[in-house]
């Protein structure tokens, strides 16, 4: 086993495919794949299950990639210390609910921990999609939500798919609206204050179930109801149509300027965000430097909010 191979194992992880590793390490795809048999002949189990719809770790290769990590974070550091050479390129990627707060702290990881170079990925997508992204590697740590109405369903998948929730804090559910909506100068509002607007949430596509629903209360129905993929969308129609949304309250003025304000909405419900991780893997430097700038800007706007 060598840490050229180890490295091959991380960069097919993180491209999803043997055909897009090779081309990022300028080398040949049948030469990728015999160094990566090779390690799995002398490790005694298959590190990949090749199908013909791609590949995807195997239970022991899940274990391995963590390890795998580890070990190539290790003799970089050892290499830079000792050799004085230059950093590797910093690989990771996050998928997230549509969350300003996951944006603003990709950006300040990047800032203060970005080296020559790097090749971060950040996903706002839908709810499956992220737990499929971690379960599968494809992203070290996913962003999402649960609540008294989807915490018993989402968190046996969550067990069901090998995934650990972690907690980064609760809140009590807030709408955002357009700072000119009438609704903006009340101190709280209720589910009947808002009948008469347009009520704005993120589209699921084909798993369009209750439980993936990025906004609690999905299942009371509205008579004006409207579904987009992108935050900026969504924050474009809450200003142009005076409509809402429910989310955690915490709004980033950095991102989202002051056309858009949180109001408390006064029911009874918690919501619980947090981060989603495999069980068989070690987070990498980089992953663990992103969760604490993400709690960081979470402890300063939740103050303001919850």
């Amino acid at each position: 086993m060598t840490l050229q191979q180890l490295k091959y194992v991380v960069e097919i992880v993180l491209c999803g495919s043997i055909n897009e590793a090779a081309r990022r390490l300028y080398m040949s795809q049948p030469s990728l794949s015999k160094a990566v048999k090779e390690l799995e002949k002398e490790m005694g189990f298959e590190i990949f299950l090749r199908t013909s719809k791609g590949i995807t770790l195997s239970k022991n290769g899940a274990e391995f990639l963590g390890y795998a990590r580890q070990v190539v974070e290790q003799a970089e550091l050892l290499e830079r210390r000792y050799f004085d050479s230059a950093p590797s390129q910093q690989l990771f990627s996050v998928s997230t609910q549509h969350y300003a707060f996951a944006v603003n702290a990709f950006v300040e990881m990047i800032k203060k921990h970005g080296a020559d170079e790097y090749q971060f990925t950040l996903r706002e997508t839908r709810t499956y999609e992220i737990i499929e992204d971690v379960k599968n590697f494809r992203s070290e740590i996913g962003i999402l939500y649960v609540s008294s109405f989807n915490e018993k369903v989402m968190l046996q998948m969550l067990e069901q798919e090998g995934l650990d929730f972690h907690s980064l804090f609760e809140a009590g559910p807030h709408i955002f609206v357009s700072a000119q909506n009438p609704l903006a100068k009340m101190s709280s509002v209720t589910l009947e204050d808002l009948e008469a607007y347009p009520r704005l949430s993120f589209e699921q596509g084909e798993f369009n179930s209750f439980y993936y629903a990025e906004e609690i209360f999905s299942t009371i129905p509205r008579k004006k109801s409207i579904q987009v993929s992108d935050r900026a969308t969504l924050f474009n129609l809450l200003i142009g149509l005076n409509g809402y949304t429910i989310s955690t309250g915490i709004l980033s003025s950095d991102l989202n300027g002051s056309d858009i304000v949180s109001v408390p909405l006064a029911e009874e419900e918690t919501i619980s965000v947090g981060w989603i991780v495999h069980k068989k893997t070690r987070l990498s430097r980089i992953a663990n430097l992103y969760l604490e700038e993400l709690k960081q800007f979470v402890d300063y706007y939740a103050n303001k909010v919850l």
